[in-house]
């Protein structure tokens, strides 16, 4: 029998700022729905990938939820063979957290859009309407915008005449895109979240200008009917800062209660089994992949607060932060440390940042397998008997795949499998087979037939040049790995935006019911 855990214990916990990790099983889409405001999701299918680098404190409690699907129990069995020590059921389940009088939150990245709502309720950050802005710039007044989303998103869909600058990196290059001290700065993201938290940063940090976010971004934008850009490859001129940025960033976080360690304080953390700690590059990727720290895991400043759930899973954790310029990492940490984290600011020498290219997760060790190359594949599939199974995302799935290769969740895999002939052989790939690999065992359990996994996974069909197919054909099942956000991509319904809106106002309030965040305001 697992061990169970009740309400009234997470909160106690929560509200001591004690370690705990509460983890919803669930694919995003059902994750999205309902959850406590700082459960993190960690899909049963994806453990093995994901939970060492996000929970790398073995012996950390951790509690395990879902709304009844039977995951759970999975599970918690999967997280003792990967090694953890101290693993429990949630009492009820999901019903059982809101019964016993949780709160439930309903989207992703909760933790970081209600601190925004919370932000602006008590700074009382200025905003500008669409029509305003747009007013601006047809006038042809002296106003940047400045756009401060993922490049990625910024090309989707961006305000005219908008900069691309990431939110972690504005106050370091703001400066630099102005022409006077009276040219008006208006920050703008999709919704709400990163533009309020962009220019509450640059008041914070001092700028001399008028700033203003976008009310309610791109959404807004829209539903006021004003005309989108797409495409654009606007972005902001570099700047190494000045030396008033700096100092700015540093007195912020000192007054958030922020610590500046050194590498060799880094070293001692990192090897103390008493506390969860990351180590987090909060620069551009490209400049993480032209030098980082060892260790150290890439996430820009302005996605870490806004998602901070998707890397530090533990809360009560302890998060380190490093960049090159002295002006990043202390911003993006006197945000966090007024999220309720123990943040520190790493200050390590020149010389360290030797590592290049991506970061690397800590992965579960794979079983072993037997691999064939796409060009086997390719000739196997020159007649029948082989079936493919692509346990990539189901966004992967539809952009491109491998001709007749059918897409399931892992976890679906027994119904999944009960719903196809026999073959004479799977071949099991994902994106890169890493996750595939893991597949193996649980699919040998419900088959007879030998069981390969592509060597490389998609990439490495993509790679010679094989054919590819685009589109859904081949799902086994409806998708539930990504819930659609109603503020990217261009075809979002207007109800959904206008209800998303609705329900980024109310957030304020569900945090006072709540009781457990800790957030407070400098």
């Amino acid at each position: 029998m697992s061990e169970i855990r009740h309400y009234a214990q997470l909160r106690a916990a929560l509200i001591n700022k004690e370690e705990l990790a509460l983890i919803d099983v669930r694919e995003e889409a059902p994750f999205a729905s309902g959850h406590p405001l700082f459960a993190a999701n960690f899909p049963l299918g994806k453990l093995e990938l994901e939970v060492y680098s996000r929970i790398p404190r073995r012996s950390t409690p951790i509690t395990v939820y879902d709304n009844g699907e039977g995951l759970a129990v999975k599970a918690v069995e999967k997280l003792k063979q990967l090694g953890y020590r101290d693993v429990a059921l949630l009492a009820g389940g999901l019903q059982g957290w809101q019964e016993a009088g949780g709160e439930l939150f309903i989207d992703v990245n909760v933790p970081g859009k209600a601190f925004g709502e919370l932000v602006e309720a008590k700074r009382h950050t200025p905003s500008l309407s669409a029509g305003d802005v747009q007013n601006l710039l047809q006038q042809g007044a002296d106003v940047v915008v400045l756009d401060v989303r993922r490049y990625d998103e910024y090309q989707t869909m961006s305000i005219p005449q908008g900069v691309s600058l990431p939110g972690g990196d504005l106050v370091l290059k703001a400066r630099a895109q102005v022409s006077n001290p009276q040219t008006q700065i208006v920050v703008n993201c999709a919704g709400r979240t990163r533009s309020i938290i962009g220019t509450q940063s640059l008041i914070n940090a001092g700028i001399t200008n008028p700033v203003a976010a976008l009310r309610n971004g791109t959404i807004g934008w829209t539903l006021a009917g004003q005309a989108l850009e797409h495409g654009q490859e606007r972005q902001a001129e570099s700047s190494e800062g000045d030396e008033a940025d700096r100092i700015a960033a540093w007195e912020l976080a000192t007054s958030a209660g922020v610590s500046f360690i050194s590498w060799s304080d880094w070293q001692t953390w990192q090897h103390n089994s008493d506390r969860n700690s990351w180590l987090i590059d909060v620069r551009s990727v490209d400049e993480y992949r032209a030098g980082h720290l060892p260790g150290s895991r890439s996430v820009p400043g302005g996605q870490l607060v806004q998602e901070t759930d998707h890397y530090a899973a533990v809360r009560g954790g302890r998060i380190v932060l490093v960049d090159r310029d002295g002006i990043r990492a202390p911003m993006a940490a006197s945000w966090l440390a007024q999220m309720g984290w123990e943040v520190a600011v790493l200050e390590a020498p020149e010389e360290l940042f030797t590592e290049r290219g991506d970061w690397q997760p800590s992965l579960a060790t794979a079983p072993k397998v037997e691999e064939i190359s796409a060009q086997t594949l390719a000739s196997w599939l020159e007649s029948t008997g082989t079936t493919v199974l692509d346990f990539t995302t189901s966004a992967n799935f539809i952009a491109r795949h491998i001709p007749g290769a059918k897409w399931l969740g892992r976890s679906q895999l027994t119904e999944a499998v009960a719903q196809l002939p026999e073959p004479e052989r799977w071949v099991l790939t994902c994106t890169s087979s890493a996750l595939a690999r893991f597949v193996v065992p649980e699919l040998r359990a419900l088959s007879k037939s030998p069981i390969y996994v592509l060597q490389g996974g998609t990439l490495a069909w993509i790679a010679q040049k094989h054919p590819l197919v685009h589109g859904p054909e081949g799902q086994l099942h409806a998708p539930e790995d990504r819930y659609r956000r109603p503020y990217e991509g261009t075809q979002v319904p207007r109800q959904a935006m206008e209800d998303y809106l609705q329900w980024e106002y109310g957030l304020v309030a569900q945090l006072e019911q709540d009781g457990t965040h800790g957030f407070w305001v400098l």
